[in-house]
């Protein structure tokens, strides 16, 4: 498998922690780049963050245009039919991105896997599964996708993975209760997640991005 394309930010020289960030539906890996001065604190170690182009793909509810896409997605009723087939793909290649900064000399337990909708799930769907400890799992404006398969797919080295989930109150794309019944359903599996939400629709907010500052601050030292 041929990694995909990205774009790298290093915070200083010799990064000790990466963060993987997955962009949504249709963006690509520069959608949220221009986020890391905001969110860095100059005291924190040096990070590199990596934010890939997702594959070009006929994407169903928007007509079958292609364009950048995680999975396909079939319906505005995102749980009703997933395209399990190409969620497992970009898994796999989230699992390739991770290896590459375990080569590049960052351990798995400080790499922090991003995500914001699409790539939010696949940022969840891969992180639970991964068969080495991560440093923690933030998952934006989302929903646990293959939920039914979690029970036995995941893996327990990850089972007490720091998670970090923020949702807007008026997102009309996942709606609110879409995270609600994802958070309750991994709570049921025993994770731990810290709930955040925040009056904006499907998107981020500066209040946001500030309690991410702070949670991600607790997990760079």
């Amino acid at each position: 498998m041929s990694l995909l394309p990205v774009v790298e930010s290093e915070t200083a020289a010799h990064p000790l922690y990466s963060v993987i960030w997955l962009h949504g539906l249709g963006a690509d890996g520069n959608d949220f780049a221009p986020i890391v001065p905001e969110l860095v604190s100059p005291d924190w170690p040096a990070i590199r963050f990596v934010f890939p182009h997702a594959p070009m793909r006929a994407v169903t509810i928007n007509n079958g245009m292609t364009m950048r896409a995680w999975y396909d997605i079939y319906g505005f009723d995102l749980v009703a039919q997933q395209d399990e087939v190409g969620m497992r793909e970009s898994i796999a290649q989230v699992e390739a991105l991770i290896a590459r900064e375990q080569e590049r000399g960052v351990p798995s337990e400080r790499i922090l896997l991003a995500g914001f909708s699409q790539g939010g799930a696949i940022a969840l769907a891969a992180g639970l599964r991964h068969p080495k400890k991560l440093a923690g799992i933030i998952a934006l404006s989302t929903y646990l996708p293959m939920a039914g398969l979690l029970a036995a797919e995941r893996n327990a080295i990850n089972g007490n993975v720091p998670i970090f989930w923020g949702h807007g109150t008026f997102d009309p794309v996942v709606i609110l209760q879409r995270g609600v019944d994802s958070r309750i359903a991994l709570e049921a599996l025993g994770y731990k997640v810290d709930w955040h939400t925040y009056p904006m629709p499907h998107s981020v907010c500066p209040d946001e991005i500030a309690d991410l500052r702070r949670w991600i601050g607790e997990r760079v030292r």
